[in-house]
């Protein structure tokens, strides 16, 4: 295995492209990216959370660790407040470690690690501490999809489960809601290189409890008025994947209050019969394990409250001595 250094260096933040993006921001020098972020790492919440996928929330919970800022910036986001106003508490890479830590301790089924790719040095050094120390669980890589290659490449050996995103077939959609027209092709290429990280690991893994130890999932939010692109979205996964994948298809888009003043297909929720019409598709298509939500479950309720929940408390105490994912 290369060392942390090779993998991930703190150099990655000089002038950074760990995202499609390539925004080359001086991170390190505090500089924000496009992500929004310095290279100062900041955590919004940690806490265990019930209402992921069945394999991954089960009835013990999913241990939250929500990072702040997001490369994508979708108009329609939930998240907002961390994702776009950078809500956050810093920490060092010694205290996500802990964190890490501490949500086993409460009983989490796995550490979920969300929107976590453009703090990747840390993020990786993290894990990594957190394992030396006793860490279990596995690792939940929780993603919009739109990362590089590469950066999956170089988290794999720290990510047991992919929990990825795939927004967008059209270009245009995703030019017009996500600023990222490239984004099909992009979340195209990751999910490939996420689904060969966890071949070449044994491939899909379940615990006698049901839970996902080892594996991808593949979610979908499906759109008011885009149901045509859902359905191309899981031609592609089909065609990219098939049933190496578990399929989670959402109906829980909820306008965001920038949405509902723009007014248009993005500020109601999505109809029955959308949401029938993608699922329908997913049927057909083959795949054999896919997630559904029942009616009723559009709600603000499925946001948490970004509050640093978590966040504060005491660092581990025996670092690692390595590269940028050592203790700052």
């Amino acid at each position: 295995m290369s060392a942390l250094s090779d993998v991930l260096p703190a150099s990655a933040y000089d002038a950074c492209e760990l995202c499609p993006r390539r925004c080359r921001a001086r991170r390190s020098a505090g500089r924000a990216g496009r992500c929004g972020m310095t290279s100062e790492l900041r955590v919004a919440r940690a806490a265990l959370h019930f209402w992921e996928e069945p394999p991954v929330s089960g009835e013990r919970g999913s241990g939250t660790i929500f990072f702040s800022g997001c490369p994508l910036g979708c108009v329609f986001c939930q998240n907002h407040e961390i994702s776009g106003e950078g809500f956050g508490l810093a920490v060092t890479t010694r205290r996500l470690a802990q964190m890490m830590l501490e949500l086993e301790a409460a009983g989490a089924l796995n550490v979920n690690l969300i929107t976590p790719t453009h703090f990747s040095p840390d993020v990786r050094g993290a894990v990594l501490l957190a394992r030396d120390a006793g860490l279990s669980v596995p690792v939940v890589c929780n993603t919009s999809g739109y990362e590089l290659a590469s950066t999956v490449r170089a988290l794999s050996d720290v990510v047991d489960v992919w929990l990825t995103d795939f927004k967008y077939a059209s270009p245009a959609l995703a030019g017009e809601l996500s600023g990222a027209p490239d984004y099909p092709e992009v979340a195209a290429d990751a999910l490939l290189a996420m689904a060969e990280s966890v071949r070449a690991a044994g491939g899909r893994l379940v615990g006698d409890d049901g839970s996902m130890r080892r594996g991808v999932i593949v979610r979908h939010l499906v759109l008011p008025e885009h149901a045509d692109d859902s359905c191309a979205v899981l031609d592609r996964v089909w065609e990219l994947v098939g049933n190496e994948c578990d399929l989670s298809v959402m109906n829980q888009y909820t306008p965001n209050e920038a949405c509902r003043r723009a007014g248009g297909s993005l500020a109601r929720a999505v109809t029955d019969e959308e949401y029938e019409i993608v699922l329908c598709h997913a049927d057909d298509l083959g795949f054999e394990r896919i997630w559904w939500q029942e009616g009723g479950t559009v709600s603000e309720s499925f946001v948490p409250a970004f509050d640093a929940t978590g966040v504060r408390g005491p660092e581990l105490g025996h670092p690692r001595s390595s590269g940028a994912g050592a203790p700052q």
